[in-house]
């Protein structure tokens, strides 16, 4: 006489494998839409300490939009830019913000901030 034991199966059913592809999907959209922003971001700080070369308020906003040109920068322009100055020193702050639109009412707020080094 023997006895059999059965055996359950294990594994992913075909439901919990939509449900985990949906979830993907929609994190990897949402990931490619911020990654552009923090790129953005990188090229604002770039741009905000070439920009405290400058000797002038003026000057320093004019450095800022020339390499905001170059870099393709939309989210902030000279304008935005705070020009102080600190030990003698030029410093430049800056602080924007970007939406994206998610579905119907919702939005994705990036608050972002720096200052020169």
């Amino acid at each position: 006489m023997t006895i059999q034991f059965r055996s359950r199966q294990r594994g992913l059913s075909f439901l919990g494998l939509l449900v985990i592809g949906g979830l993907l999907a929609v994190s990897g959209v949402i990931i490619a839409e911020i990654v552009p922003t923090a790129i953005e971001y990188q090229a604002i700080l770039k741009a905000a300490d070439k920009a405290k070369e400058g000797t002038s308020v003026a000057e320093v906003r004019s450095i800022f939009d020339k390499a905001a040109a170059v870099d393709n920068i939309k989210s902030i322009t000279g304008r935005d830019i705070e020009v102080t100055k600190e030990n003698d020193k030029i410093v430049v702050n800056f602080a924007y913000q970007r939406e994206i639109h998610l579905a119907g009412p919702g939005y994705l707020t990036l608050k972002y901030s720096g200052r020169s080094k």
